[in-house]
Order: structure tokens, then sequence, then C-alpha cells
């Protein structure tokens, strides 16, 4: 059996442009892209937390540094500069293999600085 989970996360991130007449896809700093360890091209499903909208694209590499988290293409319409949004990667693993499998998990501040990176998010209590 093949299970789906969560490899990788930029929690978070503050969207820094909305193009819409730009080729789809999602622009995002290549630093955040190394540090969560999602590949250029990869399929990543982006929440919105200032409207709700869940919506799948892919991820494309901007200038390393550049802070930059750029909703492009028809996704524009979901997001808008300053939108605080949760990047997410996944990936299908064998049952066997999950025991062993840790996400990468990467938080950043308001300008798209790396505040810390995890492996496991804390149990959540009553």
């Amino acid at each position: 059996m093949r299970l789906t989970l969560l490899k990788a996360k930029l929690h978070q991130a503050r969207v820094t442009h909305a193009e819409l007449e730009y080729e789809g896809s999602c622009a995002i700093d290549g630093r955040l892209l190394d540090a969560a360890r999602i590949h250029e091209y990869e399929q990543i499903q982006i929440y919105n937390l200032a409207n709700g909208e869940r919506f799948t694209t892919y991820a494309i590499r901007a200038e390393q540094g550049s802070g930059i988290v750029s909703v492009n293409g028809a996704a524009a319409y979901r997001a808008k500069p300053g939108d605080r949004v949760i990047i997410c990667a996944y990936a299908e693993l064998e049952e066997q293999e999950v025991a062993r499998f840790k996400p990468t998990l990467v938080y950043l501040d308001k300008s798209n600085h790396i505040v810390r990176t995890a492996n496991a998010i804390p149990v959540q209590a009553a």
C-alpha cells in the first residue's frame, strides 16, 4: 500500500507578488526551496490563511535571497500580496517507509526569512 504524507512545508510565507499574466506556477525564493527540499516544477498545494483558498500549482525558482513568493497565472486570483500562505509538497511512500520518514518544516517570518526548521509538528493538546 502507498500512503501520501507531507514531504515539506513553508509555514506562513507572505505573498510578495500576484502576477496574472505570468506563465502559471508559484515563484519561490530559491533559498526557501532549498531549505524545504522542494524541487523546481514539483507540485505544491497552497493554503491561503487570509481567505481560506486552497489550490494546486507547481514551484519555480525565484532569485536566491529575494524573499519572493509570487502566485502566478490563474492562481493570482486566489492570493494577493501580503496574504499569509502555507505551501506544502507531498510524497507517496510505501507503508514500510512511513515509520522512518520525517518531513521538512520551514517556519518563516513576515519578510520570508527562515525563523526555524523542524521535522515534526508538536502534538496538539486539548
